[in-house]
């Protein structure tokens, strides 16, 4: 068999092409999904199944793009595992399928995905943005731009799923969970939780950051810390400073005097020198 949905990168539809690819891992599909893809492999073979048993089970064809989608959906959830023609349901997805801790492992499943836990740990405590400014947020880490609409829709549908807007309809929190039950994708250990304080601060001890500098300032390349520098392009700085501009233009307004003018970020190129 084919290396299943692993051609389908960094959560792009194999539509997307390689002009512009995000470069943070979320689903195209939302978490119901791929609990029902979970519940399959259960249904079929406890804690495992062939890839062509999961495909007959969800009425799909075992080779078709859909299919490898909603596969790739719950692996991205960190729901199941998949190697060599066997699909392998995680920690995560065997709490998914015991209705006594469903609720929890959806938690968990939540946050496992990499551009929703960068949004809880933005938003955490705090209203979401509207519109343009959490799929603004979400284009400051990773998200390409001609994906962003269904990147946030997704994640929207995905928050309801996993309860985390039982408290609050404009804000990410943690589902109540009645005695041990608890997720445990929100736990902060060591260096993580140190770099969590960190990140909250601008300088020594200056205020919190607004959370789009703050996602902005994470995409930043490595910074050598010896004489050698680092390798960064042209274009990627332009393409860094030019999605600095926009998030500017979001949070900050202009001057009086500046009503007529705009700013953007050019590359500019020595011309070649002709020969007489």
């Amino acid at each position: 068999m084919a290396d299943t949905a692993e051609e389908v990168k960094r959560g792009e539809p194999e539509t997307e092409g390689k002009r512009e690819a995000s470069t943070i891992s979320f689903p195209y599909l939302d978490l119901d999904d791929a609990i029902q893809v979970t519940k399959a492999v259960n249904d079929v073979g406890g804690n495992s199944c062939e890839w062509e048993q999961l495909a007959a089970k969800l009425g799909a064809a075992a080779k078709g793009g859909g299919f490898r989608m909603r596969v790739l959906t719950a692996k991205t959830f960190g729901l199941l595992s998949y190697d060599k023609g066997t699909v392998t349901l995680s920690e995560i997805g065997m709490r998914a399928v015991d209705a006594q801790q469903e609720k929890a492992a959806r938690a968990d499943a939540f946050l496992s995905v990499p551009l929703y836990k960068r949004v809880y740990d933005q938003f955490k405590g705090t209203s979401l943005p509207g519109t343009v400014g959490l799929e603004g947020f979400m284009v400051s880490v990773g998200v390409a731009q001609k994906v962003k609409d269904k990147a946030r829709q997704v994640f929207q549908r995905s928050a309801k799923q996993a309860g985390f807007f039982e408290l609050s309809a404009d804000r990410l929190t943690l589902p109540a969970f009645r005695g041990s039950a608890k997720p445990s994708g929100d736990e902060e250990r060591g260096d993580d939780a140190e770099q969590s304080k960190q990140k909250k601060k601008s300088g020594n001890g200056g205020p919190p950051l607004h959370p789009f500098i703050d996602g902005l300032l994470a995409t930043l390349p490595p910074a050598a810390l010896s004489v050698e520098k680092t390798e960064w392009s042209l274009q990627g700085r332009q393409d860094w400073l030019q999605t600095a501009v926009g998030i500017f233009n979001l949070i900050y307004k202009s001057a009086s005097d500046d009503k007529s003018a705009s700013l953007s970020v050019t590359v500019v190129r020595p011309k070649e020198s002709s020969v007489n």
